[in-house]
């Protein structure tokens, strides 16, 4: 199948010629793209000065419109898989084919990528942790999956939820929404062992307030989606 791998970033100047080099060791061959999303560092010029392919947003959309625009992408380009993978290094592209077999073998429709099944690697904070247990117990109860790293970016979507990601997609902090839009969508959620990567060089942009505000939001946002209770592609 024909995969791309999408790969969105804000000021990841420091990181990002060094996480091409490692899909491209890990990955050869594999198409990918880099959404620029407007950064303010010298991200663009580092982009342009190594020749790797990228969109350039003209203004500042987020996680969600940097992913729905590589989404859209994908669309165009008629790509069977697309796997979200982080510019800052934090993810491992030696898990992208583990990512990437379910989707081909029928098995799953998006699979995610979980740093807690085998709990190796960064684990994050306690506080995060925490937060990512709840969010795990609100789908569980909403939308009957169980997911054990509800805010992971590092994950495999097949054609379908690609076409529906590239129409359909939150814009804040998308990943535990989108979850439970693919499953009342009917789509088919699994998750498989990664192992991920502290950030080594930049800063997040979740900081310890930003964190309280993205559990209420989140929270929200899945409950009010199995409220509306209807499909939504």
């Amino acid at each position: 199948m024909k995969a791309l791998v999408i790969i969105p970033a804000y000021n990841e100047a420091l990181n990002i010629v060094n996480t091409i080099e490692s899909l491209k060791k890990d990955c050869p061959g594999i198409d990918y793209v880099v959404v620029n999303d407007c950064s303010t560092d010298d991200t663009e010029e580092v982009l342009v000065s190594h020749g790797i392919n990228h969109i350039k947003l003209p203004v500042n959309l987020g996680i969600g419109g940097g992913m729905q625009a590589g989404y859209r992408y994908a669309v165009q380009h008629n790509y069977d898989i697309t796997v979200q993978f982080d510019g800052d290094g934090q993810h491992n592209a030696s898990y992208i084919r583990d990512l990437i077999r379910p989707v081909e073998n029928g098995e799953a429709d998006l699979v995610i990528g979980s740093r807690f099944i085998d709990k190796e690697g960064f684990q994050t904070s306690g506080m995060r942790r925490l937060g990512i247990r709840l969010l795990g117990a609100v789908l569980r109860l909403c939308g009957h999956v169980k997911i054990t790293d509800a805010t992971s970016g590092f994950r495999a979507a097949g054609k379908d939820v690609t076409e529906f990601f590239s129409r359909n997609y939150a814009q804040d902090y998308p990943e535990p929404e989108s979850i439970i839009a693919s499953t009342l969508s009917g789509f088919r959620v699994k998750e498989i062992p990664v192992i991920m990567n502290e950030r080594t060089q930049g800063v997040s942009s979740i900081n310890a307030a930003k964190s309280v505000y993205y559990m209420i939001k989140v929270t929200l946002a899945i409950l009010i989606y199995k409220l509306v209770g209807k499909k939504w592609r």
